[in-house]
């Protein structure tokens, strides 16, 4: 009798060590789902707002260029002024005085590699943006830039608007000739926008199309206070880069 109740308090004992082990391996299971699914929720909150970008840029990049960030409205009417500067080159690193913010014509550099702004870029940001000296010799070349300030650059929606803008232009063609650059602090010894406007349109005009006489060439600027794909469709067509001193350099 000894023996069987040792026997029977053994079996008892190894069925409880076997229900401690199974509970503990659930326990196990249990905390490893948890911790999945905890990764997977702090991994799919992180992947939201980039998915959202995709979809945003997406149906950005599917709408037209008069359809993109504001209407016409927003922006003033387009003024001119008697340019200067036609082939006027300083080394590279010299600082030119501009009076205008910005500028649409006057002294610039001229390097290969530096100056102008090579074609392929459409959009910069205030981490990369090229000198103001290089961006007028793009200007000198028949683009046409659109300057934005503080104000956009940290409104990611307007932002985006104006980067959008930017890509319809994305082309090989001479007619693509569009640059988008950031108007930054360092750039306010030149001056600021005028008040409540924060995106501005330049364009360096030879005075008319095929127009020589250097004496008539014209500096153009339109200023907005959002950015409108309306008002740069219309501003290109009216200030194509065929109207510009040196129209067949890229």
């Amino acid at each position: 009798m000894a023996k069987t109740a040792k026997t029977d308090r053994q079996a008892v004992i190894e069925q409880m060590r076997k229900k401690q082990k199974s509970a503990e391996r659930r326990r196990g299971t249990v905390i490893v789902v948890v911790c999945v699914l905890v990764a997977l929720a702090i991994v799919g909150i992180a992947a939201v707002p980039i998915i959202k970008d995709k979809l945003d840029e997406r149906e950005l990049s599917n709408t037209a260029l008069a359809d993109l960030g504001s209407a016409a409205s927003a922006c003033e009417k387009i003024t001119t002024k008697k340019a200067e500067g036609n082939q006027e080159h300083v080394p590279v690193g010299t600082e030119v005085d501009y009076p205008d913010s910005p500028p649409a014509f006057g002294k610039h550099w001229n390097e290969a590699g530096v100056a102008p702004a090579p074609f392929a870029r459409k959009f910069y940001t205030t981490e990369d943006r090229p000198e103001i000296e290089a961006l007028v010799h793009n200007l000198e070349h028949g683009y046409t830039i659109l300057w934005y300030d503080e104000t956009i650059a940290d409104d990611d929606d307007a932002l985006a608007d104006v980067q959008a803008i930017a890509e319809k232009f994305d082309g090989d063609s001479l007619r693509d000739k569009f640059i988008a650059a950031p108007w930054q602090k360092s750039d306010d010894d030149e001056g600021t926008f005028p008040e409540g406007q924060h995106v501005a349109l330049t364009h360096w005009s030879a005075g008319g199309v095929g127009e020589t006489d250097t004496t008539k060439q014209v500096g153009v600027w339109q200023y907005c206070s959002a950015p409108s794909g309306e008002a740069v469709e219309d501003f290109v067509k009216k200030y194509p880069y065929f109207d510009s001193p040196e129209p067949d350099a890229m």
